[in-house]
């Protein structure tokens, strides 16, 4: 049975307020139109701010994924056929046949993996070549195994549970030429298949054979049995004549002994990228699927990287693959909701993409619900409601619009939650400038952007007031111009963005002739004061790609 398709829905890495409250209200939108396999997801760490709202509405965080590329879990085979080291070959070929196998896993008590047996390996051991054909006749194995792959009956004796080296002996030649061949070895090492000569019955119950098995269904005679239970010999019956029932028997050999040497393995965790390229290369077809303790887990075939991956994306707040989470490109994404520019997605086959120029995708998860007429669950209206309050500095960002005040109102009504007093405890909660170092601060609400001139970052953290910047500044320039270096960027911005006086400060570090082109008031080195200037998406990115284009 295939699995389900697992629908994702996800924001943008170094998710804001707006990315984890509007993958949320989706996901749940989702839910509520039929589609019950679609999850709400996180490429990144919250922060306090966001762990606020979650709390307060009763809320679980969106799964943390950072990475969607396509693992071999995606497409192995769980329900596992395997057989036990001490199962024999006459169960394993069978079982081979039956379910027509290419490699058949053999496991230890643990589940642990010890390698692949095939039908070649069984039938190069149950058919040696002529030159080896001596040792055909000795097999590791135990009576009662043995006696189960032809079906036999005890007659006498108790059989032994042990394993043990036997040798198979057919006497088929006069009991004198038998008696001097037998000498040759260990009389209780010996299995002797023979049908109702009762002078070689008695001949091998006086040299002390382990056991002899009694072919053909025939009859034994009472002073042959009281004389084997006398002596110690097991005596068996078999329905089959003797060519089938050594043939039979030798089945009984352990499979722990067949197993290939060579184990080609990979975990579920292992890229199926990567195992695609290392399983073309290898002459195997199938492989074993193992976790850290060897565990056998799943199994993957060549044939199995053709499986489509089971699941599915939907981007909410971005719609630029250089923002979305690490293997985005490499699943299939149906539908997009976002109000940012379009960065040149391009798709295999037609998807829902909305773009909607309003003030938050919450919004726009919010116009979902009225316009299918599903009412929204409280939690979530308070999640979205947060969402547009965050993106648009409660509605006081140039990027807010009628339908941003609109959907506002309407969520208020179904939280219960006035506004103002919203924003209020969400600003008042975790500054940034305090509560994270230099690093994650540039990080937190960070977005990369692709151009033909370089890429960039533009990072925003909103703040009550400016107080706390002149202490972090150096610090914040230095993690600034580290990132610069190790991604090798045009520019990386910092927009520090007072909610109080709606100023921002701008901190730039990259090329020399790109910052030369930023002509705002400069108050520092790398610091520019931009009066007026809240918005990143529809202010600050628009002013910041002039400045590239500008660039000599």
């Amino acid at each position: 049975m295939s699995n389900p398709i697992q629908t994702i829905v996800i924001g943008h890495r170094n998710p804001d307020m707006d990315s984890i409250c509007s993958a949320i209200g989706y996901a749940t939108f989702k839910q509520l139109t039929g589609n019950a396999n679609a999850i709400p997801a996180r490429a990144g760490d919250t922060n306090e701010r966001i762990d606020y709202v979650l709390r307060k509405f009763g809320v679980e965080a969106p799964v943390f994924i950072p990475d969607l590329s396509p693992r071999v879990s995606d497409v192995m085979e769980r329900n596992v056929i395997s057989v036990r080291r001490d199962s024999s070959a006459y169960d394993a070929i069978h079982l081979i046949e039956r379910e027509r196998l290419r490699g058949l896993p053999v496991i230890d008590e643990q589940n642990r993996c010890l390698g692949l047996l095939s039908a070649f390996r069984v039938c190069q051991r149950l058919f040696p070549a002529r030159d080896e054909a001596g040792e055909a006749r000795f097999i590791e194995a135990s009576l009662p195994s043995m006696v189960e792959t032809f079906g036999g009956k005890v007659i006498t004796g108790k059989l032994d549970q042990a394993m043990r080296r036997y040798l198979l002996m057919v006497a088929a030649m006069r009991a004198d030429s038998f008696s001097e061949r037998l000498g040759t070895y260990n009389p209780s090492d010996v299995i002797l298949f023979v049908g109702d000569r009762e002078d070689v019955h008695q001949l091998v119950i006086r040299a002390g054979v382990k056991a002899i098995v009694i072919t053909g269904g025939l009859e034994v005679s009472a002073a042959i049995l009281k004389e084997a239970e006398e002596a110690g010999v097991i005596i068996i019956s078999s329905i089959h004549d003797t060519a089938t029932t050594v043939f039979l028997a030798r089945g009984a050999v352990r499979v722990e002994s067949m197993i290939s040497a060579e184990l080609f393995t990979f975990t579920p965790e292992t890229l199926l990228e990567d195992a695609r390229d290392k399983a073309a290369s290898s002459r195997h077809f199938v492989f074993p699927i193992i976790d850290e303790n060897r565990v056998l887990v799943g199994m993957l075939s060549k044939s199995d990287f053709l499986k489509p991956v089971p699941r599915e994306l939907i981007l909410v707040d971005h719609n630029e693959l250089s923002q979305a989470v690490h293997g985005a490109e490499k699943v299939r994404i149906v539908e997009i909701l976002d109000h940012h520019r379009i960065g040149g997605m391009v798709s295999e086959s037609p998807i829902l993409f909305w773009n909607n120029p309003v003030g938050s995708t919450s919004t726009i998860v919010a116009l979902c619900f009225r316009q299918a007429a599903v009412p929204i669950p409280k939690p979530v209206a308070g999640l979205l409601l947060a969402g547009v309050i965050s993106d648009t500095l409660n509605l006081t960002s140039p990027t807010a619009t009628p339908t941003d005040r609109v959907i506002v109102e309407h969520l208020c009504k179904v939280a219960g939650v006035d506004a103002r007093e919203l924003a209020a405890e969400i600003f008042a909660v975790g500054s940034p400038l305090l509560t994270m170092t230099p690093e994650q601060t540039i990080q937190a609400d960070a977005k990369e952007y692709e151009h033909e001139r370089g890429n960039f970052v533009v990072a925003q953290i909103e703040e009550l007031s400016f107080t706390h910047l002149a202490e972090k500044q150096e610090a914040l320039l230095a993690a600034i111009t580290q990132r610069v270096r190790g991604q090798g960027l045009l520019f990386m911005a910092l927009l520090v963005t007072d909610i109080n006086t709606q100023n921002s400060l701008l901190l730039a570090c990259g090329s020399d002739s790109f910052l030369a082109e930023i002509d705002f008031p400069q108050r520092a080195p790398h610091i520019w004061e931009l009066e007026g200037v809240v918005s990143r998406k529809k202010q600050l990115l628009p002013y910041l790609l002039r400045c590239v284009e500008r660039m000599h």
